[in-house]
């Protein structure tokens, strides 16, 4: 949580994750126990795993001066959000060894992309 208002989090995403009226909302105002899909477009809830996560975090953030964050610092930040979104207890620590066996309230849920076959004739519709 220091690091997340440390880092400028804060600024654009709220009070813990909560809206900051000028990037997503971080934390689902819903709980554990409402179906995935309704607890709203947050990226900690919905992502299918989580090192998709911290990866966005590692790439994009903070927005600005994105490549900033050390590795630790992003491990830290990506904890953080899934224990707001109750996916982890408060005292887990995220590291390179456990982030994939996270399990990820969507589960096997999310959109997979069509499978791809070269040549293949474009989608009825598809503009190009």
């Amino acid at each position: 949580a220091e690091l997340f208002v440390d880092k400028g989090c804060v600024g654009c995403h709220g009070e813990a994750g909560k809206g900051g009226g000028l990037a997503p909302v971080l934390q689902s105002d819903k709980g554990p126990d409402v179906p995935v899909w309704q607890r709203g477009r947050v990226l900690p809830v919905l992502a299918p795993f989580a090192t998709t996560v911290w990866d966005y975090i590692n790439r994009g953030m903070p927005l600005g001066l994105e490549g900033t964050l050390t590795p630790n610092e992003v491990y830290s930040l990506t904890a953080y959000l899934l224990f707001l979104n109750k996916v982890i207890p408060e005292d887990q620590v995220l590291d390179q060894r456990n982030l994939t066996k996270v399990k990820m309230p969507i589960g096997d849920h999310y959109g997979k992309p069509h499978d791809y076959k070269p040549n293949s004739p474009r989608l009825e519709g598809y503009p190009y």
